[in-house]
């Protein structure tokens, strides 16, 4: 398998930034990327530590970027805000989503927006204020997606807490949507659980890609040994069941789905034979591929995959992408030889002549 894409930026955790990650691009409108990301502070990694979000410009397509600067801080009673994506809003606003973690785990998925490409930003709104209910609810980084049609769909893994230890049940997804350009926000009555009681995480940190049809692709993190999937004709308000989806193998890390150009990526961790078990070394989460689909994710090959990260030292996950100039960058985290994949993020520039790849010359349905 042939190894693509070549070393942009490389944000390493040390000193007191034990852990930098999760991130999202948008192009502004004078051409430059702004990349924000989440930015840990202290002497602690964990999901529950002290974090803001940071962000990095690039005005030469991310070949070289700015130095790091804060552009949220957390509220001074939340633990952290993190899971941060961009979305370029339907009135040209910015809209930056973020979850605003609380020590009762009362969590907020929230956005903000600018109308003055990202210098001043609005107060921002809560997306689960349409919820009774104080489950807990996770969202990834880079994975708030706009349909066809205008509405704003997001899928998340609701979990009840069970005590205050923080445990919490099995991963169940749902879908929250706003028809009004985020303003207001609903969430669809259609749930789907894992079927199988054994497993201690159920389903987790879904994304959604809309197919040219508009059928949408509801791709799901799992501890079963791949992605598992499920389908939408109507918008996102009903989905088929979830089945697995044998050509993205997987440990329990999530997979991100995106078009660049002609071409529709998935950036995943595949499962080679001697890294099935989870506690393998980091996390199981190496290597790292990218499968590249010239029908717009109707149909993957297994000729068309090619390494973003060969290193089995060294664990990646949670990415995120953005089309430039003749390729593409992605983000993602590297555990940079320290054995937890929560770490550093490196940025990798692909230029589309890397890409050696297979056309199908028929349309093909999933």
């Amino acid at each position: 398998m042939k190894k693509i894409g070549k070393e942009v930026l490389f944000l390493e955790a040390k000193g007191n930034v034990p852990r930098n990650g999760e991130g999202s691009f948008i192009r502004l409108n004078d051409g430059r990327i702004m990349f924000g990301y989440t930015e840990f502070s202290g002497n602690d990694w964990e999901d529950d530590a002290t974090a803001n979000i940071a962000v990095i410009y690039s005005s030469d397509e991310g070949d070289t970027w700015t130095k790091p600067e804060i552009l949220f801080r957390k509220p001074e009673e939340a633990w952290n805000i993190m899971s941060f994506s961009f979305l370029r809003m339907g009135n040209g606003d910015i809209g930056a989503f973020y979850i605003i973690k609380n020590n009762d785990r009362t969590d907020k998925i929230v956005l903000t927006r600018s109308s003055d490409e990202g210098k001043t930003w609005s107060e921002p709104i809560n997306c689960l204020d349409c919820l009774d209910e104080a489950d807990y609810y996770v969202i990834n980084n880079d994975r708030i997606v706009r349909l066809t049609n205008g509405r704003i769909l997001f899928a998340v893994a609701r979990h009840t807490v069970l005590n205050t230890e923080h445990n919490f049940t099995p991963g169940v997804i749902c879908f929250f949507y706003s028809d009004d350009d985020g303003y207001t926000w609903q969430k669809n009555e259609t749930e789907f659980a894992c079927p199988f009681p054994s497993n201690p995480d159920g389903y987790e940190e879904p994304g959604i890609y809309e197919f040219p049809d508009g059928r949408l692709w509801c791709y799901i993190r799992t501890s079963l040994g791949c992605q598992y999937q499920s389908f939408s004709s109507d918008n996102g308000t009903t989905w088929t069941t979830p089945e697995p989806n044998l050509f993205f193998s997987s440990p329990c890390s999530p997979m991100l789905v995106k078009d660049c150009g002609e071409l529709t990526v998935a950036v995943f961790n595949p499962l080679p034979e001697h890294l099935l078990r989870e506690d393998s070394e980091p996390w199981g989460r190496t290597p790292y591929v990218i499968a590249v689909s010239t029908d717009r994710g109707l149909t993957f090959k297994k000729e068309n995959v090619f390494y973003l990260e060969d290193d089995l030292t060294n664990g990646y996950c949670y990415p995120a992408i953005i089309e430039c100039q003749d390729g593409f960058l992605v983000a993602y985290y590297h555990s940079n030889g320290t054995g937890v994949c929560l770490n550093s993020t490196r940025i990798t520039k692909i230029s589309y002549d890397e890409i050696d790849i297979v056309w199908e010359n028929q349309e093909s349905k999933r």
